[in-house]
């Protein structure tokens, strides 16, 4: 019998408030969705020498939105499943329905709200910009729903990292970049390969972490595979590959913006060598979880800045 099912039998739910709902909304994880949002930003109004600050607004909105989603779809079917446990060295915080009596239903409620919320925002830009960005974010709400729901959910195999990537930072600054510029440029998945190993490393650091709840659990996620030793070069060269790509885009395309590169570099030094010494283990995986944030923020934020220039 599922955990949903013996809680639903008890019937001593606790209600679903403001602050449990925000923190099932997992703020923390949002520079996966706004980075790609702000990198798209930039290489429109650099091609385009304007910027419509209305449409840039309901944008991030809408990648907000839907990353609440995904936190919140995540964390019902990781609860109903019982695959998330108090002994999984996470912050109370980040898993809402195990320390708090919430009744399942209502997060998925949640989630699927969120999903609403984000297509009633997008009603906006697809008057602004036609049909292709609702194309572009259908194909992203089918897999947000696969990656956390099904028989065998796609984070339960080892592609998680680079669809997690390829949809939050490529798929995003993919329609973001159509909406602004009008057209729908393949470039511009180019130009958002540093936010794709971006946000692929949050979802690695957390499965790297994981290996051995996930082993229980029956995921065969890409440290799974790997082990934490293999997982940890893997780790550790998509990190120096994440810092080539910034260079190489910001030099070949967009040269004028090399000026912010030293500056990118001095600024996250010191947080990506902290990174880079983290064991990934579940003793260290809320340190972990901080620090990929924190990167992704100072790289992606000079990256733009470089794409503005």
């Amino acid at each position: 019998m599922c955990t949903e099912q013996k809680i639903t039998e008890r019937g001593d739910f606790a209600p679903l408030s403001p602050r449990l709902a925000w923190q099932l909304a997992a703020i923390h994880t949002w520079p996966a969705s706004i980075m790609p949002v702000l990198v798209a930003v930039a290489c429109a109004a650099n091609v385009t020498g304007r910027l419509s600050p209305l449409l840039t607004l309901v944008l991030l909105l809408i990648c907000i939105l839907m990353q609440a989603s995904v936190n919140t779809f995540n964390d019902y079917f990781d609860y109903v499943k019982g695959a998330d446990s108090a002994d999984d060295n996470v912050e109370a915080s980040d898993a809402v329905l195990v320390y708090n009596q919430v009744n399942p239903r209502s997060a998925l409620a949640l989630a699927i709200g969120f999903l609403i919320a984000a297509f009633c925002a997008g009603l906006y830009v697809i008057w602004c910009a036609g049909f292709t960005p609702l194309v572009i974010a259908a194909v992203g709400a089918v897999i947000v729903v696969a990656y956390s729901g099904g028989k065998t959910p796609l984070s339960y195999l080892p592609v998680g990292e680079a669809v997690s990537g390829i949809v939050m930072g490529g798929l995003i600054p993919l329609a973001c970049y159509q909406v602004l510029t009008g057209r729908l440029d393949f470039i511009a998945l180019v130009w958002a390969v540093p936010t794709i190993i971006g946000v692929g490393l949050i979802m690695m650091t957390n499965n790297t972490c994981d290996i051995e709840k996930d082993i229980e659990a029956g995921r065969r996620t890409l440290p799974v595979l790997l082990g934490r030793s293999r997982a940890r070069a893997v780790y550790r060269g998509l990190m120096v590959t994440w810092v080539a790509a910034i260079v190489a885009v910001v030099t070949i395309w967009f040269p004028r913006g090399a000026i912010v590169l030293p500056f990118m570099l001095l600024a996250a030094y010191p947080l990506m060598a902290a990174l880079w010494k983290n064991p990934l283990a579940p003793p260290t995986r809320i340190g972990a979880m901080g620090q990929i944030g924190s990167v992704n923020v100072a790289l992606g934020a000079f990256y733009a800045a470089a794409l503005f220039v």
